[in-house]
């Protein structure tokens, strides 16, 4: 016999996702209007920055000069899976796809991207933990992804979808 959640469960969890839902368009807007107090506000006041430390601060450095790679950009956000976890009502995970287009010298670079996301509450406020952008292509809007490898952009990582979805391979070596 399983309890049904109590109305403040229900409530607290669609106000979760509400405000959970908000964070990936706010990220996209501090991106494009290069509002970097705006951008690292969204994290956890800890927040891990790779190998080069943690804390608001730190995350500041190091978003600066990703930045100052191209010169305008747009994000399109798109479909947003968020989970709650069911053992930790402060704490959740998503998967939020994107369209991004930046200008990038003479070329307009166009990415599909998926975050991958983690969230928690702190202080009655959802913020991000950590995302991780993964991306099925980069290729100057010209530009077939294909005929550039799927990698048009002297991005750090080569496209990584659809191959890292858990599910890609099983379905492909099943027929």
């Amino acid at each position: 016999m399983s309890s049904q959640p109590t109305i403040e469960q229900r409530l607290d969890a669609v106000e979760a996702r509400l405000a959970i839902g908000q964070l990936p368009v706010r990220y996209a807007l501090a991106t494009d209007s290069r509002d970097i107090d705006g951008w690292v506000r969204l994290f956890v006041p800890d927040v891990q920055v790779g190998r080069s430390g943690s804390g608001r601060d730190a995350l500041a450095a190091f978003i600066g000069p990703r930045l100052r790679a191209f010169r305008r950009s747009v994000h399109f956000v798109g479909a947003h899976r968020i989970d709650l976890d069911a053992g930790d009502r402060d704490r959740a995970t998503g998967a939020v796809y994107c369209r991004a287009e930046h200008e990038v010298g003479d070329r307009w670079i166009v990415m599909a991207i998926c975050y991958f996301d983690e969230y928690r509450r702190v202080g009655g406020e959802w913020l991000f933990v950590r995302r991780r952008a993964k991306h099925w292509y980069s290729a100057d809007i010209s530009e077939h992804p294909q005929g550039v490898g799927f990698n048009g952009w002297a991005h750090p990582r080569a496209a990584m979808l659809p191959q890292e979805f858990p599910t890609w391979e099983a379905f492909w070596a099943a027929h």
